[in-house]
């Protein structure tokens, strides 16, 4: 009982930390010291799931298993910025929607860069000028921002089947699935989730006006640059190439076809687009040391959840959740949801969950295929909790909001639309 109080307790620990603005570096690994001590667990020992063990095993295990991807990916979407080719996707964009539909415009640019690969991180980074803008000239109020660019990053597009983001790509490590799995399943959830999820967020605005809230302009907002950009055509080359790569090579390759598709990604870009970079050098160093930053973070709650794994609060949450009853699709749904907001990472939810949970489902028959997309797409909902680094890192330094101000559209539209689309996911697959 103490172990699952501390465990409890830790979790909420660390999501107020995260809020008060901690660094995850810190926060982690001091919220999991909570878990090992409650826990019974030694802090140091040579062997053993000890405190400092447990934990960067679990650290090291995610950056080992997955730094290539998060290097590529992150140079990958800094290229993009660079050169001016997300600008260019996105403006394209905007122009053929014109900007009465700020709203959808951003959500398509967002949706766009991030099914083309590049990562969820560099995506807001890229949205976020042109959000600005176009909310200015709709005035809009800019607290909606964070959640429409969240909206159309890591809800729809970030589980659905083709995505080269890895909580796309996770299972197939355990599953012996492909990036591909139950397709017709997951197209049908993306469009329920987009339109569910838009009509939603025009809701929510169209409120917020109605009480007189505007766009409120800030001395430091971005302002565009006005230089060349490439041709859109161009601009998009490098993001199909991502997924016609993965397409080709994933039977083949498997979770190595995602390094590949991104390497090559890279290689588009640069030949495509050379011409426009200002600073090619500069954009390599940035997404290196952005990659480093992205996969620290998320190791960080991989590691809490590591040590997690070893307490006895976790062998009995394990039990509990495989022993629901009714069908296994819902009780591997519950599972990683419940562990990925115990990590506050889909990604790391998933690498903590699945190398337990997998063998006992695969183990009853469960059909993988299926599980893969379930496990995917519930994975992507109670992980954007407060302390989930995209949602600290897209509210604060780049947007400049508060949770206070910004988190409430951001939990409707990445954790309710989510856990909606698993929903309908698992009801289509006994359906069918």
């Amino acid at each position: 009982m103490l172990s699952m109080i501390g465990l409890i307790g830790a979790l909420a620990l660390l999501i107020v930390l995260t809020i008060r603005g901690t660094n995850l570096l810190i926060a982690a690994p001091a919220t999991a010291l909570i878990v090992a001590v409650t826990g019974y667990l030694p802090v140091l020992t040579a062997t053993g799931d000890s405190y400092v063990t447990s934990y960067m095993q679990g650290f090291s295990g995610f950056v080992a298993a997955w730094f290539f991807m998060f290097l590529l990916g992150s140079i990958f979407g800094k290229l993009m910025e660079d050169s001016g080719a997300a600008d260019s996707v996105s403006q394209w964009i905007i122009g053929k929607l014109g900007s009465q539909n700020a709203v959808l415009a951003v959500v398509a640019a967002c949706a766009l860069l991030t099914y083309g690969g590049v990562s969820v991180f560099v995506v807001a980074f890229s949205a976020y000028p042109l959000a600005v803008s176009l909310f200015k000239q709709a005035n809009l109020p800019r607290r909606f921002i964070p959640g429409t660019m969240a909206f159309g990053s890591v809800t729809f597009t970030m589980t659905s089947a083709g995505s080269p983001e890895i909580q796309n790509w996770i299972p197939i490590k355990y599953l012996g699935t492909s990036p591909y799995a139950a397709w017709e399943v997951s197209l049908v959830v993306a469009l329920a989730m987009a339109g569910f999820g838009f009509w939603w967020l025009s809701r929510m605005i169209a409120r917020a006006r109605a009480n007189g809230e505007v766009f409120v302009e800030r001395a430091d907002d971005p302002v565009p640059d006005g230089r060349h950009r490439p041709h859109p055509l161009a601009a998009c080359l490098p993001l199909l190439t991502v997924l016609g790569v993965t397409f080709i090579a994933h039977e083949k390759l498997g979770q190595a076809a995602l390094i590949a598709a991104l390497a090559a990604g890279c290689l588009v870009a640069w030949a495509l687009n050379w011409r426009f970079f200002r600073d090619l050098s500069g954009a390599l160093s940035q997404g290196a040391m952005g990659a480093l930053i992205a996969i620290g973070n998320t190791a960080a709650v991989v590691g809490f959840g590591s040590v997690a794994k070893a307490s006895p609060a976790f062998d009995m949450a394990v039990s509990m959740m495989t022993s629901l009853p009714g069908n296994e699709l819902i009780g591997a749904a519950v599972a990683v949801t419940a562990i990925a907001a115990l990590t506050g990472s889909a990604s790391g939810g998933q690498s903590i969950a699945l190398p337990v949970l997998a063998p006992y489902y695969l183990d009853l028959g469960v059909n993988p295929e299926a599980l893969h997309r379930v496990v995917a797409i519930a994975s992507g909902a109670l992980d954007s909790l407060p302390h989930n680094g995209y949602v600290v890192t897209t509210v604060r330094a780049i947007c400049g909001e508060t949770h206070k101000a910004a988190y409430g559209p951001i939990a409707a539209l990445t954790v309710v639309i989510p856990l909606f689309g698993t929903a309908l996911a698992i009801g289509l697959l006994l359906l069918f």
